[in-house]
């Protein structure tokens, strides 16, 4: 089948004509993995609806300036707009702290890397939005988004060595919480 009869490109064709049955037909294709992404930086349901909102927005605004550059590259687009509204709302209107403090109750035992085999990804998941704001956006931007600390420093106004610093602190924090479940799981048998 050729590229250009693809479903992607038939959508994205539909889309640049505003066909509110394409918009629609996006938005249930995507809204809840972008929804996934966006509970991976915030924690309040408001705030990702806003943001989603937000960006569906822009994406209708925008899509006549999309350049197909092969089969996901809308996906990615689309992804890549829900990343930049997360990101300008913490800039904007969260009160996000970075630690800089030493990190209280994590002992040297926790600096090991833990045996994630044991550990369900939904509980690793809600381990990592439990971190603290800080931590959880630079962890998400390194780990997820495969930032380097240079580009965290730029989108986030921060330092890079603060931005090493937080994903440092996150990663402890993680293994500690991680030894933590393990060891409630293995005291529980």
């Amino acid at each position: 089948m050729p590229e250009k009869d693809s479903p992607e490109i038939q959508l994205l064709t539909r889309l640049v004509k505003k066909e509110q049955s394409a918009w629609k037909e996006l938005y249930n294709s995507y809204s809840r993995e972008l929804t996934s992404i966006c509970r991976r930086y915030l924690k309040g349901n408001d705030d990702i609806h806003d943001i989603l909102q937000n960006s569906f927005i822009k994406m209708f605004h925008h899509i006549d300036s999309f350049k197909y550059m092969g089969k996901g590259s809308l996906k990615a687009w689309i992804i890549r707009i829900v990343i930049n509204e997360v990101l300008q709302y913490i800039r904007s209107f969260s009160k996000m702290e970075f630690s800089t403090m030493e990190e209280e109750m994590i002992g040297k035992e926790d600096d090991e890397e833990p045996e994630l085999s044991d550990v369900p990804m939904e509980e690793l998941m809600t381990m990592i939005k439990l971190l603290p704001d800080g931590y959880r956006v630079v962890f998400n931007l390194y780990v997820f988004e495969n930032k380097s600390h240079k580009e965290i420093s730029q989108l986030l106004s921060i330092s890079e060595g603060s931005s090493a610093s937080q994903l440092h602190k996150a990663k402890r924090k993680l293994v500690h919480e991680i030894n933590t479940y393990k060891q409630f799981k293995k005291e529980a048998l």
